[in-house]
């Protein structure tokens, strides 16, 4: 069984930067896509990031485009999300996702597996 552990959330400033982790286990990962969703209190969980197999494409939500950088590591099976210029509209659970059968997929339901999630939490 595959299993997704994110590190590396935190209390940041407006403006500030943070560099989130996921380490995968229990899976070859490199044969999956790999997300990064959040969820801001009281709100639905929605897509942030995704990158391919490989780390040669990956697209972003309108909303990070710019200041968010998603990276993969399949030699030590990890993702990094590092995140800049920090809003406090950015403050939210974040979770790490992967998948194999929509490359590209915003949808939660094309994921198979995910983490517990990391908590950001951008003061203003």
């Amino acid at each position: 069984q595959g299993q997704l552990v994110e590190s590396g959330g935190g209390l940041v400033q407006a403006g500030g930067s943070l560099r989130l982790s996921c380490a995968a286990s229990g899976r070859t990962f490199s044969n999956y896509y790999m997300g990064w969703f959040r969820q801001p209190p009281g709100k639905e969980r929605e897509f942030v990031t995704v990158i391919s197999w490989i780390g040669s494409a990956a697209y972003y939500a309108d909303s990070v485009r710019g200041r968010f950088t998603i990276s993969r590591d399949n030699a030590k099976n990890t993702v990094y999300l590092q995140m800049n210029s920090l809003k406090p509209e950015g403050t939210a659970v974040y979770y790490c996702a992967a998948g194999r059968t929509k490359w590209g997929s915003t949808s939660l339901s094309e994921y198979d597996y995910w983490g517990q999630g990391t908590q950001v939490t951008v003061s203003s």
